[in-house]
């Protein structure tokens, strides 16, 4: 998009969660950025786990076609010692990214420590510290800010993508289309795949 002589660009960050998936929405304009819009795709009320994943391809879709973002950025699972806690992370994840590639929008990963080192400058910062920090980066009022972190989690993601523009040396993972994906997640796609069973 052109605005003037000024370029325009949407970003959707992402904070994956099979509870709570936060979302923010950031427009640059130049070099800098407004919030949009930012909250959270609430699925606690949901005890089926694949309505769930229905629901958030729902709502990102949702989102996507309410602000046309230019690029998607979303934060990556970190990984625990909990498999079954990854594996759904990992497929609420995917299910978000499909949303965005359905729509042809590019993905950006980043790690969770990336996200914090570009926001605060310290990868073990708390989700409030991140959350302040943005609100002074963004001149947000108190009452813009959210009841869930989640929320400002994924416009932390938008916001580190945003800086990756200037500073190209930030390390992230770009995916272009689903195959890409898969090409570049092999491990996850292993782990998802489902073993036959002997007849």
């Amino acid at each position: 998009m052109q605005m003037g002589n000024k370029s325009e660009k949407i970003i959707l960050g992402i904070d994956p969660g099979t509870n709570v998936m936060g979302y923010g929405v950031l427009r640059i304009v130049g070099r800098k950025a407004e919030m949009l819009s930012m909250g959270v795709i609430d699925l606690r009320k949901m005890s089926d786990p694949y309505l769930r994943l229905g629901h958030i391809y729902e709502r990102v879709t949702g989102v996507i076609d309410a602000y046309l973002p230019d690029e998607l950025a979303i934060e990556a699972p970190f990984f625990g010692k909990n498999v079954q806690s990854m594996l759904k992370l990992g497929r609420a994840q995917g299910v978000a990214i499909a949303a965005a590639i359905c729509r042809d929008i590019p993905i950006h990963e980043y790690a969770p420590l990336k996200i914090k080192m570009a926001i605060t400058g310290q990868g073990q910062a708390s989700k409030a510290q991140v959350a302040d920090m943005l609100q002074r980066l963004l001149r947000l009022d108190q009452g813009e800010m959210p009841k869930f972190m989640d929320a400002t989690d994924a416009l932390a993601a938008a916001y580190c993508h945003f800086l990756q523009q200037s500073n190209p040396a930030t390390t992230a993972r770009h995916y272009n289309s689903w195959k890409d994906f898969v090409a570049k997640n092999q491990n996850v796609v292993r782990v998802m795949q489902q073993p036959k069973r002997e007849g």
